[in-house]
């Protein structure tokens, strides 16, 4: 589990739930969408909080796919949606 006490969503007021979500990053027209990653999860928008771990190990991972999704634009290629998968 992410942690040993449950934070409180701070609009909400609520506990938040520990469950899979998405992970979403975008920088100068190109976005990165890391789906199944469990963080803190807000019941009521569903707002993410991410723990410091896992945001450690998806920073590099989202530099790097987010460098060559911006050379595939600046080579003008028709292909604007990639979906990776590792396992």
């Amino acid at each position: 589990m992410g942690g040993s006490s449950v934070p409180i969503c701070g609009e909400h007021h609520l506990s938040k739930e520990w469950r899979l979500s998405a992970f979403e990053y975008a920088d100068e027209g190109v976005t990165v969408r890391i789906p199944d990653v469990y963080a803190w999860v807000c019941p009521v928008d569903g707002e993410a909080s991410f723990t410091p771990d896992t945001v450690a190990e998806l920073i590099p991972t989202v530099r790097e796919l987010l460098s060559i999704a911006k050379r595939a634009r600046e080579r003008r290629s028709v292909l604007t949606e990639y979906v990776v998968a590792v396992g």
